[in-house]
């Protein structure tokens, strides 16, 4: 059977695409970034495993050593803000919302200002000095942006122009290194990252996830980032522990993200006019809260909360405050100006919220903190696939599907009743802001004034 005209020129540009070395050159050069996305994440994760086990044995001792993080702290606080307000703008806070920013501005210049080696580079030193300090952060936020960042950069040298799609599987690999979750990693390029499905970055989304994925498996091993957990859901049995989970956890979730968004937009309106010095004084304030709250605590609210959420996954119930303190702790650190994600402390906190409402409803612990973190992540960010995906694979536990999706629903449903905004695309807008307002004045500063 003869072809179409039309499937003839398909074949031929196929065909020649597959020889064409600039085709090969930019494959090789976009296969090489990943791969490094995947080398820096895993070495991103030893150094704040490292920063934070650092900051555990100097804060934990007996005596008046105990007190040390009251002067620590915020003098950690103010340290990474300053470095980042006068050295690299624009490293600040998760770097989720820096990256979605980027795959809305059309120019390089103003993606350069949000993504580029020189702000990764940034985040992660700054990141891991505010884990040194006790801030209440996570590094899988950060390392999204440093993954966007490389891949924006193999775009320049490559000449490749799918910027925006780059932007996009830089972000997904990050995620997937970052946890070793690949699933959730394009699940989180899909819903969160841009809100929308495009078949054409599919394979590029895909093949950088699989790559940075290797990469990190290589280097760290294969593990679930937070332990195994045999508990299982009977929804006849356990069906008010998910209803639970979800509303209540959900509903938290809403408040932390709402509380984020209008503390973030008010500070911003505050330091408009001394915006170094008022930064600063933002950073040793919420530096000094987030060390009495640690200390109040002892000490189990500094830090990503990894070990607390993964106790509670194998059954050891927290204290009822614990997610309380650390909801605190970990919206102090996220409106400090200091660089740092909140992707491990809400997992955290739903953590402790899930084991009080275990306790209370008499289910197991390891079951309800599993459940309440998909609840109250899910309502943080608002994105429930993502939620129910990511820790599906960190806990390792797949006989929870249906639970920790119907807890992941309750919880985004509750939220969006009490939030209409998603958490990362309210501050993306921030950014974006930003810089149409600093292009207006330089806009206006470059029209000449009118003679009279």
């Amino acid at each position: 059977m003869p072809y179409s005209p039309g499937r003839i020129r398909i074949l031929r540009r196929s065909r020649a695409l597959a020889v064409t070395p600039r085709y090969w050159r930019q494959r090789l050069v976009f296969w090489l970034g990943a791969l490094a996305i995947g080398v820096v994440s895993a070495a991103f994760a030893m150094l704040a495993d490292k920063a934070q086990l650092l900051f555990e044995l100097v804060s934990g001792r007996e005596g008046s050593l105990r007190f040390l993080p009251l002067l620590v702290t915020p003098l950690g606080f103010l340290s990474c803000a300053f470095v980042a307000a006068r050295f690299v703008p624009g490293s600040q806070g998760s770097g989720i919302p820096q990256a979605i920013a980027a795959r809305h501005l059309r120019e390089h210049s103003d993606r350069s200002g949000f993504l580029s080696l020189r702000i990764a580079a940034g985040k992660i030193v700054l990141t891991v000095m505010g884990l040194l300090c006790g801030a209440s952060i996570g590094r899988e936020g950060p390392t999204v942006q440093v993954g966007a960042s490389i891949m924006l950069q193999v775009a320049r040298w490559g000449g490749m122009s799918q910027a925006r799609g780059l932007i996009l599987a830089g972000s997904a690999a990050g995620i997937a290194a970052a946890f070793n979750t690949p699933l959730a990693g394009i699940v989180f390029a899909i819903e969160e990252m841009s809100k929308t499905y495009q078949a054409r970055t599919n394979g590029i989304v895909l093949s950088a996830v699989i790559i940075a994925g290797l990469a990190s498996l290589a280097i760290v091993g294969n593990y679930t980032y937070f332990g195994i957990t045999d508990a299982t859901a009977d929804l006849r049995r356990d069906w008010l522990l998910v209803v639970a989970c979800g509303v209540v956890g959900g509903g938290f979730g809403a408040c932390f993200s709402m509380g984020l968004i209008a503390l973030t937009r008010r500070i911003r309106r505050w330091r408009g006019f001394t915006p170094l010095v008022r930064t600063l004084i933002v950073a040793a304030l919420t530096g000094l809260l987030v060390a009495v709250i640690g200390i109040a605590s002892d000490g189990m609210t500094f830090g990503t909360g990894y070990a607390q959420a993964r106790s509670a996954i194998e059954g050891t119930p927290l204290p009822f405050s614990f997610f309380l303190a650390k909801f605190l702790a970990s919206l102090a650190s996220s409106v400090s100006g200091i660089p740092g994600g909140l992707f491990a402390p809400s997992l955290s906190v739903g953590a402790g919220l899930g084991s009080t409402l275990g306790t209370v409803l008499g289910s197991p612990v390891g079951l309800a903190a599993v459940l309440g973190m998909a609840g109250y992540f899910s309502g943080v960010v608002q994105a429930p696939m993502t939620a129910f995906v990511i820790i599906l694979e960190m806990t390792g536990n797949h006989d929870n599907v249906l639970a920790l999706m119907a807890a992941s629903m309750l919880g985004y449903g509750t939220a969006r009743l009490i939030s209409r905004e998603s958490l990362y695309h309210a501050l993306s807008r921030l950014f974006i802001a930003d810089v149409l307002r600093n292009k207006r004045a330089q806009t206006i500063a470059a029209v000449p004034p009118a003679t009279g």
